[in-house]
């Protein structure tokens, strides 16, 4: 309701926005009627032709004419001809449309027309040529006079008309564009008196067969708009209630034009001086009376959904969306019956299955709250009259449903008695009472909602439900009571003791090994407990004992104490976590002291000490002054944590990188790249070794403020950095001999040494004994290391000084002594010999592919030489033996020259140099002893041919002797 009121005034503006819309519409529309009548008249459809020959002159003298009275005649019959069938044919036109409008546009069209005319007979020249005509006494004067009557009388008939009408025009234009049915509803009463005065003052309305079918076509246009508006396809799909207005307001404009017909009527009869409207009825209201009563139809509908839809849904109006038939056609009346009548058995069904699913409903109801709830809202809750008779039958069953919660609440309540089920963050006995309410209260709220209706509880049924529900009742409230009573001893018997308790509680007592004591708040959960329970009780209602009223006031107070109490243990708690035991016993003076400022708070001070607030100021000031220190001493121990980690960090094998694939660098380089590295290495490492000393110094003025750096307090504390950079070391060298012991067993090659030939063996360079040896010596030197790290003296942080030996010679304390012996360091560190001396005899059994050209170097040449050329061989010999020394030199550089094993490279190139260039030493040494034996063989022939110059030519040759030898050797 309130919302309707709020947007009252929005509706009444916007309806005064549309009437002004409304207006301006139609007045334009006036507006340009007007204007299109006055050019209809000044230019006119039909225009009279003007004599041909001049009418100047005396009226006798032109009738004296023969020749112009001629010419005035043929132009005075072309006018009657021109005006009688003007007016035949404005009396043969109706009005274009069904609609009272249609009829105004009718009558102005013709009075357009016919005022044209007649304004043209009254021109001069036309009234000139008429008295000529009469002078001559022509024939025609007794033809001109009924046609020009004639015209006048329609003409006057058009324009009273037009005029009489045009008193209602803005009334049906109403009825046509108005905005609303409210509009039209406005417009009808206003309209039958204007049609009234119309009837009485008109000459030509005042007639039946003018009036009826004007009224016939308001009637239309009233059906019409209601046709318009009401649509069934969509009618049942919007919002009910505007629904529901519309179709009630179209039935309203129905009935209110058939009212308000007979409403004038009958003022007509009182008056007793007007003509009665005797109209016929049928024309008039029979098809809105039929409209009417299918309104009436529908707002039923309407209002059958709406009291449906309150309780039930269903879908009812769907064949009515989709009719074939127009239902407000009259020849359509029988379908609607039909339609209508399937609508009511359709809701008849629906009650009757109503009335069963209630029955049904009540028989197992869930609550008798929620039942008596629907049952008041059908008391206002518009709904079908045979349903909510059958709800308003079940209040018996709502009593028995309600009998039945009282029992369960019953069992509920006797069952956890002992152990109530408690609500969240309640204490135990408010919380027990609070749930005992809860389940009263279940009871107590549907009985009071049953008061609302007398009738209920007023009955016999009523009486036993309401007997039963005190007697409940009465069990709950002395449960409640023995409860009270109970905590209220039990608070005044404790209370006073748990005051009295101390602040804190030691957990834990302090010793040399541990770190620190441990502390906790002594708040009892009991005194906790009865600070909640005083609180609810007094919320209950009960009267709380003064002193824990006393003491639930100051709850606040103790919420600050405790907290703030537990924030400095946590405080403390966590900075005696973060100290090791080292640092435990380094500080366990400043940690007495720190807790000899918390006794006061587990010895004397208790919760009704008037300090508390201080007391926990004044240890917060000693955990600030603690926390200070202890930062201090963990700054140092990073800074020497920090050095340690640079130290373990090293790489004591750094060895050179290549400058390329193919250049690697020698043995004897790599092993001196690595050591100039690690003294390089070794004296940063010392420096920073060093650097610890003073650290710890500084540490002893925090905390003794001495700098001897041999504190006798500081002893531990000396001993656990000194076992720590033990730690540190040895991670150092195992780390790095394990790191280099895997790059020598790794697939890259780091160094590279030479083959070459040493007759008769072929042999490393450096050999491989040499290789061992830096190995091993590179492997010491890295234990070595840890000679330069000298030992503190015990009890400090001081360096051993020098001391002298068995044999007079210096010795320095350091820790190689320890570490050397260390079994993991020791085995790594016979590792990398052992896995380097595997390497070299690999390579070794690889050489012995080199041994078969061993003859090429083993055997002596100079004696080979001889006894070959002693056999005298022939070339063929020489040939084979070139041949063979030939493709040994060949061969041998076809050998791969570079042989990588882990991380050795061997170069074969100079073996394979010095091998080609042996074999090469043979081919030259038989080229010699060929050329010689060559050399030889010519002399001797040379000498034979010249001793056989003078024997007898041969036979076969001619005179050529020395041929026929040859030949025939």
């Amino acid at each position: 309701m309130a919302k309707a009121v709020e947007h009252l005034p929005e509706a009444v503006e916007y309806h005064s926005a549309q009437l002004i819309r409304d207006e301006f519409l139609m007045n334009i529309q006036k507006f340009e009627g007007s204007i299109q009548r006055t050019i209809q008249q000044l230019e006119g459809e039909i225009k009279l032709e003007m004599p041909t020959v001049s009418v100047e002159g005396e009226v006798s003298e032109l009738a004296a004419n023969p020749e112009i009275m001629e010419a005035l005649e043929q132009c005075v019959i072309n006018w009657l001809n021109q005006i009688s069938a003007a007016v035949e044919g404005q009396l043969k036109k109706t009005p274009q449309g069904n609609g009272p409008l249609a009829e105004i546009e009718f009558w102005r069209e013709r009075n357009a027309t016919l005022s044209a005319l007649h304004e043209q007979t009254k021109l001069p020249t036309v009234r000139k040529v008429l008295d000529v005509i009469r002078e001559a006494d022509s024939m025609l004067v007794a033809n001109a006079q009924p046609v020009l009557t004639e015209l006048f009388r329609f003409h006057t008939e058009a324009s009273d008309n037009v005029r009489f009408l045009s008193t209602v025009e803005r009334h049906f234009k109403n009825l046509t564009h108005g905005a609303s049915f409210r509009v039209v509803l406005d417009t009808i009463p206003s309209m039958m008196s204007a049609l009234r005065m119309v009837w009485i003052i008109s000459r030509h309305y005042n007639r039946d067969e003018r009036m009826v079918p004007l009224m016939e076509r308001i009637a239309w246009e009233i059906a019409e708009r209601v046709c318009r508006v009401v649509s069934l396809r969509t009618l049942f799909k919007e919002n009910r209630a505007s629904a529901q207005h519309k179709i009630l307001e179209a039935k309203q404009t129905l009935t209110l034009w058939k009212k308000a017909y007979f409403d004038i009527r009958a003022k007509i009869e009182a008056s007793g001086r007007e003509a009665r409207w005797e109209f016929d009825r049928k024309r008039l209201f029979e098809r809105t009376d039929y409209m009417a009563s299918i309104c009436q139809d529908l707002y039923d509908i309407l209002q059958v959904l709406e009291e449906f839809y309150n309780i039930f849904v269903d879908s009812l109006v769907t064949p009515m969306e989709s009719l074939s038939f127009d239902p407000f056609c009259i020849t359509s009346s029988q379908y609607w019956k039909y339609v209508m009548d399937d609508f009511k058995i359709e809701v008849l069904v629906i009650e009757k299955e109503a009335k069963n699913f209630i029955d049904e409903s009540f028989k197992t109801l869930r609550s008798a709250e929620a039942a008596f709830d629907m049952l008041l809202k059908f008391k206002h809750i518009r709904s079908r009259e045979a349903i909510n008779r059958q709800m308003m039958m079940k209040f018996n069953d709502i009593l028995a449903q309600y009998c039945k919660e009282i029992d369960i609440v019953n069992k509920i309540f006797v069952q956890n008695l002992e152990s109530p089920l408690l609500y969240k963050n309640h204490p135990p006995v408010a919380g027990a009472i609070y749930w005992e309410r809860s389940l009263f209260y279940r009871i107590k709220h549907t009985i009071l909602r049953f008061q609302e209706v007398e009738e209920i509880l007023d009955s016999e049924r009523g009486q036993e439900v309401k007997q039963k529900y005190l007697a409940v009742g009465r069990t709950m409230k002395e449960y409640e009571d023995r409860k009270y009573e109970h905590w209220k001893e039990a608070t005044e018997q404790v209370l006073p003791n748990l005051m009295k308790k101390s602040l804190l509680t030691k957990v834990k007592e302090t010793t040399t090994v541990e770190r620190g004591a441990v502390f906790a708040i002594n708040f009892s959960p009991a005194l906790r407990e009865i600070i909640n329970e005083a609180k609810y009780m007094e919320q209950l209602g009960f009267a709380v004992p003064e002193l824990a009223r006393n003491v639930a006031l100051q709850e606040d107070k103790f919420l600050r104490y405790t907290d703030g109490m537990q924030r400095m243990l946590d405080h403390y708690h966590a900075l005696v976590s973060t100290l090791n035991e080292a640092e435990t016993i380094l500080l366990d003076d400043h940690s007495q002291e720190l807790i000899r400022v918390f006794r006061s708070g587990y010895k004397r001070l208790n919760w009704n000490s008037l300090g508390i607030a201080d007391y926990i100021t004044r240890c917060k000031q000693a955990i600030g002054k603690f926390e200070t220190l202890v930062h201090q001493i963990h700054k140092n121990a990073d800074d020497i944590s920090s050095r340690l980690a640079l130290i373990e960090a090293i790489n004591l094998f750094k060895y050179p990188m290549p400058k390329n694939e193919e250049e690697l660098p020698g043995v004897k380089e790599f092993f001196e790249h690595i050591e100039r590295e690690r003294a390089k290495d070794v004296d940063l490492m010392v420096r920073w070794y060093m650097a610890i000393g003073p650290l710890l110094t500084k540490v002893e003025g925090l905390v003794i403020h001495t700098n001897t750096g041999k504190a006798p307090k500081l002893a531990s504390y000396y001993e656990y950095w000194e076992g720590k950079i033990y730690d540190v070391l040895t991670k150092l060298i195992l780390k790095n001999l394990q790191s280099f012991n895997s790059l020598i067993l790794g697939r890259i090659p780091l160094f590279q040494a030479e083959t070459i030939l040493t007759a008769p063996e072929i042999i490393l360079h450096p050999n491989a004994n040499e290789i061992d040896k830096m190995c091993v010596h590179c492997a010491r030197n890295c234990v070595e290391v840890t000679k330069h790290f000298v030992r503190w003296m015990n009890g400090s942080c001081i360096e051993c000084r020098p001391q002298k030996g068995e044999e007079e010679e210096l010795v320095t304390v350091n820790f190689y002594s320890d570490i050397s012996l260390n079994p993991q360091i020791t085995d790594q560190a016979v590792m990398i010999p052992q896995n380097v001396h595997r390497l070299l005899v690999n390579l070794m059994k690889y050489l012995q592919r080199w041994k078969r050209y061993r003859p090429l170097w083993k055997l002596d040449k100079a004696i080979v030489m001889e006894k070959f050329a002693a056999k005298k061989p022939p070339c063929v010999a020489y040939d084979e033996k070139l041949q063979f020394y030939s493709k040994i030199s060949c061969d041998v550089m076809r050998h791969p020259l570079v042989k990588d094993e882990h991380c050795i490279r061997l170069q074969l190139g100079p073996l394979a140099s010095t091998v080609q260039e042996n074999a090469k030493s043979w081919v030259v040494s038989l080229g010699k002893l060929l050329n010689e034996s060559a050399k030889e063989e010519l002399y001797s022939l040379q000498e034979e041919i010249e001793d056989n110059r003078c024997e007898p030519p041969c036979p076969t040759f001619g005179g050529d002797g020395v041929l026929c030898r040859l030949a025939s050797n």
